[in-house]
C-alpha cells in the first residue's frame, strides 16, 4: 500500500506551521476552532493541486486571501511525502501559492526523490512561468510543449512521467473527504436509487443501496461482515433486504427479527442511517489511498463508537482513515498512537501532536485516554 508518510503545511488559516508524521489512522481531537477541518481543507486542496481542479477549490474556500493565516503569512505552502512500494526513499512534494493581485502566482512546486549519495532527482521543478518537468524520452528537464495553465500545478498537467511520479499524482488525486452525511427528509440516501454497479456508497450516500446489493451478490464475505456488524450493534437485527419500486429502481428494508413488518431505509432513525452508511463506506473495497472523514461520531449512540474504532482500525490496514472529531466517547476506544491532539498555542497559532508522544504515562495508569483528555491533561481543550 502506498502511504502518505508526512504532511506541512505553513500559512493555511490557523495551521500556520504544522508538520506531521502520518499513520495509518489518525484521529484528530480538540475543541473548536482548532484546526481540525482546517488540517482536511488542506489535505482536499493538495488533492485538488494532483487533480487539475486547483483554481476551483482555491474559488470555493473564497480565493488565496481568505485561506492565508491572516496578516502571518505571505504565501501557502504545502508539502508530502508518499512512500512508494518499490522504492526505500519517499517521494517530496511541495506546492507554494502566493496572492498576486486578485488571482496567485505558483511558486516553486517541486516534486523530487533522493536517490542515494546523489543530488536529489527532480520529476518536476517550476518557478512561476520557469516550467520544467523531467522527460523519460528525452532524459532530461524539459518545458512543456503544450499551452500550461498558470493556474494549475504542473503535477497535474503533465501527461507523461516516470511511474513513481504517476502513483503519487494518482494517489494525492484521490484523496477523499467524507462530511456528516445528510439525513434529512428528501436527502439522497432515503430516496429510492436507480440498480447499477456501484463500487462505494457514495459521498451523500446517493449510491447505497446498489452498493449493498452489489456487494451482497458479488463479495458475500464482506457483505455478511457488514450485517454481522450490524447484529452485534443492533441486538434485534436479522437481515437487510431490497425491494425494487419501480423499473430500475430499488429500495432497501431492514427487518427485525421481532416484527413481522420491514422498516424502510427512509423511516431508520438518522443515527441508524448513518452509522450504516459508514461501515458501508468503511467495508468498501474501493476505498480510496487515503479517506479523511469529518465528525463521524454524529447521531450515533455511545455503544456504536466502539464498533466504529474497531472498523476503522481495521480498515486503516488497506487506506489511511483520517478522522476529525469533537467526542470524548469515540476517544476511549482509541490508542495513544492513534490520535492526533490539536490545540492553539499562546500565538493564536495551531499545533498538533501524537497522544502517544504527550508525557501521560502516570495518568494512563489512572485514567482513560478521553478521561485525561477531558480532564486537560492533553491539551485539546475538550
Amino acid at each position: 500500500m502506498h502511504k502518505v508518510k508526512k504532511i506541512k503545511i505553513e500559512g493555511f488559516r490557523r495551521l500556520h506551521d504544522i508538520e506531521i508524521e502520518m499513520r495509518p489512522l489518525m484521529v484528530m481531537i480538540g475543541a473548536n476552532g482548532v484546526g481540525k477541518t482546517s488540517f482536511l481543507d488542506a489535505m482536499s486542496l493538495l488533492s485538488a493541486s494532483a487533480e487539475g481542479t486547483m483554481n476551483r477549490k482555491l474559488n470555493d474556500m473564497g480565493g488565496i486571501a481568505e485561506v492565508l493565516t491572516r496578516g502571518r503569512a505571505g504565501n501557502l505552502a504545502l508539502e508530502t511525502e508518499i512512500m512508494e512500494k518499490s522504492s526505500k526513499q519517499p517521494l517530496k512534494y511541495s506546492l507554494h501559492i502566493e496572492p498576486k493581485g486578485v488571482t496567485y502566482n505558483i511558486s516553486p512546486e517541486v516534486l523530487s526523490q533522493e536517490r542515494g549519495r546523489q543530488r536529489p532527482f527532480k520529476y518536476i521543478e517550476s518557478n512561476s512561468d520557469n516550467i520544467f518537468y523531467f522527460s523519460p524520452e528525452k532524459n532530461k528537464l524539459v518545458r512543456p510543449t503544450w499551452e500550461h495553465n498558470p493556474f494549475e500545478s504542473t503535477l497535474s498537467q503533465v501527461s507523461n512521467m516516470f511511474p513513481e511520479a504517476e502513483e503519487l499524482r494518482r494517489v494525492l488525486s484521490s484523496v477523499t473527504q467524507y462530511h456528516v452525511l445528510d439525513v434529512s427528509q428528501r436527502a439522497p440516501v432515503k430516496l429510492p436509487q436507480q440498480m447499477k454497479p456501484a463500487d462505494l456508497p457514495g459521498e451523500n450516500g446517493e449510491d447505497m443501496v446498489p452498493f449493498l446489493y452489489s456487494l451482497r451478490e458479488k463479495d458475500p464475505d464482506r457483505y455478511e461482515a457488514i450485517e454481522d456488524t450490524l447484529k452485534s450493534a443492533f441486538p434485534g437485527f436479522e437481515s437487510l433486504n431490497f425491494p425494487p419500486v419501480a423499473a430500475g429502481m430499488l429500495s432497501m428494508t431492514w427487518k427485525e427479527k421481532n416484527f413481522k413488518n420491514p422498516i424502510y431505509i427512509n423511516q431508520l432513525s438518522e443515527g441508524t442511517l448513518r452509522f450504516l452508511w459508514l461501515i458501508s463506506l468503511l467495508q468498501s473495497p474501493a476505498l480510496s489511498p487515503v479517506t479523511m472523514i469529518d465528525e463521524p461520531e454524529v447521531s450515533l449512540h455511545p455503544e456504536m463508537l466502539s464498533f466504529l474504532a474497531d472498523l476503522m482500525r481495521e480498515t486503516s490496514e488497506r487506506t489511511q482513515i483520517i478522522v476529525a472529531t469533537h467526542s470524548d466517547r469515540l476517544v476511549r476506544f482509541l490508542d495513544p498512537k492513534e490520535v492526533v491532539v490539536m490545540d492553539i498555542g499562546d500565538d493564536g497559532f495551531a499545533s498538533a501532536k501524537w497522544a502517544d508522544s504527550l508525557d501521560l504515562e502516570q495518568w494512563f495508569k489512572e485514567y482513560t485516554l478521553d478521561e485525561a483528555w477531558r480532564m486537560g491533561r492533553m491539551g485539546g481543550r475538550s
